[in-house]
C-alpha cells in the first residue's frame, strides 16, 4: 500500500539560489544569486530560471539581459533558444526578432528544434508574416553558419567512417567549441555510438574542454534504449566536473523516455533531478503518475517511488497526484487501495469529481465489473457530480470493449435524455462497437442522425473507418453519402478504397456515382480518375473503362498518364 502524508508546501524553488520572479523584473541582486551562498552563474542555473519564467516573457527578457549585461555572462545556444520559445507570441513579436538579432550578433544560431516550435506556434496563432520569415532567417542563417563551421562536413565525415580515430579527427575542418561541438552532436544524433566517438575525440583535444553544453548535448543523443549504460555514465561523469543536467535537456529527455515506455528510466530520471539543485517543475510529478497509469499495467513500485521523493522535496499531495496514485490503483483492480487514497484525498480537502469518478469507471469496466461500473454514476449523482461526456464515454466504450453493445446503446441513449452533449469520441466508440458486431447498417444511422440532423461534428477517422465498414458490407449508397458529408463539412474526401471496391463489385453506373460524388467546384484530380482505370484495368474491364473514358473532362482523357495508360492497353492488344 502507498503511504502518504500531508506536508504543507514550501514556497521556494530548492536550487543554488532562492529566486524571486519580482527582483527579475530589476536588477539582478542578491535576492536571486546571494553572494553568501557563493553560487556562481553557469548554463544551468540560467536555464533553469528561464525555465520557471516561460509564461512570463518580460521577467525572462529583464532576467536575461541582467544575465548578459550587468553580470558579463555569456549563455550558450540552449539558453537563447529557450529564450526564443518564450518569446514567440503575438504580444511579443518585437521582443522576439530583437532578441534573434542579439542572438546572431552572439554568434549563435536557432536549432531545428527551436525552430520548427517557432514555426507551428506562429502558424497556430494564425501570424500572417512570421512564419516565411523565420523560414527565410532560418535558411539563410544555417548555410552561413554550416559554411563558417564546417559543421556538415565533419557530420558526413564522422558518419561515413567506419573506423574513426584520432588520425580521422585530425582532418576536420572544424573549429573546436562547445557550440560547434553540439552541432556536430545533433547532427549524427540517429548515431549515437558515432556521436560518443567524436565526443571523446573532442575531450583529447588540448585546445578545447566540454562544458555543461556539451555534456548536456550528448545526453540528449545517449538516450535511448540501445545506449542507457552509456547514458547514465556520462550522467555520472558530468556530474563529477561539476556539470549538471539542465532543465531544458531533462524536459526533452523525460518526454522521449515517456513517449518510448521507457518509464523506469523516466522515473529514475526524475530522482536524479529532484535530488539536485534544478528540480523539475511541480506539476511533472503528476504528468508522471499519468503516464505510468496509462502505461496498461502501472507498476505500483515506480508510483511508489516518484510520491516519496515528491514528497521528499517538501510538497504536499495535491489533487492531480492523488489522482495519479488513484488512478494506478484502478487500472489495475486495487479497488479497496483506490478507495482509502480516495478518502485520504477527502481528508486533504480535495473532492471526487469527474476524472477521479472517471478513472474508477474505467477501473471497473477493464476488470469486467460493469454493474458497478454504472452503479458509480448514481453515486456520482448523489453526490453533486454531474458525469460530463468524458465519463460516459468511458462506461459506453467498456460495454463495447465487453461486446455488450445493446447496453452501450442504451447508455448513449440515457447519456442524451441527460443533456449531456455529444462529441466525436463518443460517436467513434459507438460506431466502432456497432461495427464490430457486423451492424454497420446501424453505425451508419446512428452517425447521420448525429452528423447531419444534430450537427455534431465529427472525427475525420471515424468517417474513414466508417466508410471501410459499409464497402465490406456492400452499402456502396450509404458509403458514398459519407464520402459526399465529408467534402461538406471541409474533410479531405476519403476516396481510396471506393476504385478496388467498385471495378470488383460495381457498375459502370457507380463509378460515375463515385466520380460525381468528389466533383464540387472542380472535377475530381486525374490522378483518382487514372486509379479508377487502374481497377478496372486489372479486373478485365477494358470496355467499361474506355466508356467512362469517352465520358471525362478534356484534361482527363489528354492527362499523361491516363493516355499512357490506355496507350498500353491498346498496344497489349495488338501484339
Amino acid at each position: 500500500m502507498i503511504r502518504t502524508t500531508s506536508i504543507r508546501l514550501r514556497l521556494h524553488f530548492s536550487s543554488p539560489f532562492r529566486f524571486s520572479t519580482s527582483a527579475v523584473a530589476s536588477p539582478l541582486s542578491d535576492a536571486v544569486f546571494p553572494s553568501s551562498a557563493g553560487a556562481p552563474l553557469t548554463q544551468e542555473s540560467v536555464l533553469y530560471v528561464l525555465n520557471k519564467l516561460d509564461r512570463k516573457p518580460q521577467q525572462a527578457l529583464s532576467f536575461f539581459r541582467s544575465v548578459t549585461d550587468q553580470h558579463r555572462f555569456a549563455p550558450g545556444p540552449p539558453a537563447y533558444n529557450l529564450m526564443l520559445r518564450i518569446l514567440c507570441y503575438p504580444d511579443h513579436l518585437t521582443d522576439f526578432w530583437a532578441f534573434l538579432k542579439s542572438m546572431r550578433d552572439a554568434g549563435h544560431a536557432i536549432d531545428q528544434g527551436t525552430y520548427l516550435t517557432l514555426l507551428a506556434n506562429f502558424k497556430k496563432h494564425k501570424l500572417p508574416h512570421e512564419p516565411n520569415a523565420l523560414s527565410k532567417y532560418y535558411r539563410r542563417t544555417a548555410k552561413e553558419a554550416a559554411s563558417e563551421a564546417s559543421v556538415s562536413a565533419a557530420a558526413t565525415a564522422i558518419l561515413e567512417s567506419e573506423n574513426w580515430n584520432d588520425e580521422e579527427g585530425k582532418k576536420l575542418d572544424l573549429i573546436f567549441s562547445e557550440a560547434t561541438v553540439s552541432k556536430v552532436l545533433r547532427e549524427v544524433r540517429d548515431r549515437p555510438e558515432k556521436a560518443l566517438d567524436f565526443f571523446r575525440l573532442a575531450e583529447r583535444r588540448s585546445d578545447y574542454e566540454h562544458g555543461s553544453v556539451a555534456y548536456n548535448a550528448l545526453i540528449r543523443v545517449m538516450a535511448r534504449e540501445e545506449s542507457m549504460g552509456q547514458f547514465w555514465s556520462l550522467i555520472q561523469e558530468m556530474k563529477d566536473k561539476g556539470h549538471e543536467l539542465d532543465i531544458d535537456t531533462y524536459v526533452k529527455v523525460s518526454r522521449h523516455f515517456i513517449k518510448h515506455k521507457m518509464m523506469n528510466a523516466a522515473v529514475e530520471l526524475y530522482e536524479l533531478m529532484m535530488d539536485g539543485p534544478y528540480k523539475p517543475a511541480i506539476q511533472d510529478c503528476g504528468i508522471l503518475l499519468r503516464q505510468i497509469a496509462l502505461s496498461g499495467a502501472p507498476d505500483l513500485d515506480l508510483v511508489h517511488r516518484v510520491v516519496r521523493k515528491y514528497e521528499a522535496s517538501g510538497y504536499s499531495l495535491s489533487k492531480v497526484v492523488y489522482d495519479g496514485i488513484h488512478r494506478s490503483l484502478t487500472t489495475i483492480g486495487k479497488f479497496d487501495d483506490a478507495n482509502e487514497i480516495l478518502e485520504r484525498m477527502k481528508l486533504d480537502g480535495y473532492e471526487p469529481d469527474n476524472i477521479t469518478y472517471s478513472q474508477l469507471v474505467f477501473g471497473l469496466c477493464k476488470a469486467k465489473r460493469l454493474d458497478d461500473a454504472r452503479n458509480v454514476l448514481d453515486v456520482m449523482e448523489i453526490a453533486g457530480c454531474i458525469p460530463d461526456v468524458k465519463t460516459w464515454t468511458i462506461l459506453i466504450q467498456g460495454h463495447c470493449n465487453a461486446g455488450e453493445v445493446e447496453k452501450a446503446q442504451e447508455l448513449f441513449a440515457k447519456m442524451i435524455e441527460k443533456n449531456c452533449e455529444a462529441d466525436g469520441d463518443v460517436l467513434d466508440v459507438m460506431v466502432r462497437g456497432l461495427c464490430s458486431k457486423n451492424m454497420a447498417d446501424a453505425g451508419y444511422r446512428l452517425f447521420y442522425e448525429m452528423v447531419e440532423r444534430a450537427h455534431m461534428k465529427p472525427w475525420q477517422e471515424t468517417y474513414k473507418f466508417l466508410i471501410q465498414q459499409l464497402l465490406r458490407s456492400g452499402m456502396l449508397e450509404e458509403a458514398l453519402k459519407l464520402l459526399r458529408s465529408m467534402m461538406v463539412h471541409r474533410f479531405p474526401p476519403y476516396s481510396a478504397p471506393f476504385p478496388f471496391y467498385i471495378s470488383r463489385h460495381g457498375t459502370i453506373e457507380d463509378a460515375k456515382e463515385f466520380l460525381k460524388a468528389l466533383t464540387m467546384n472542380n472535377y475530381p484530380s486525374p490522378m483518382v480518375y487514372l486509379q479508377v482505370f487502374q481497377s478496372l484495368f486489372e479486373e478485365g474491364r477494358y470496355s467499361e473503362a474506355q466508356d467512362i473514358l469517352f465520358k471525362c473532362p478534356h484534361h482527363v482523357r489528354k492527362h499523361s498518364d491516363i493516355s499512357k495508360l490506355f496507350g498500353s492497353i491498346k498496344t497489349e492488344k495488338a501484339s
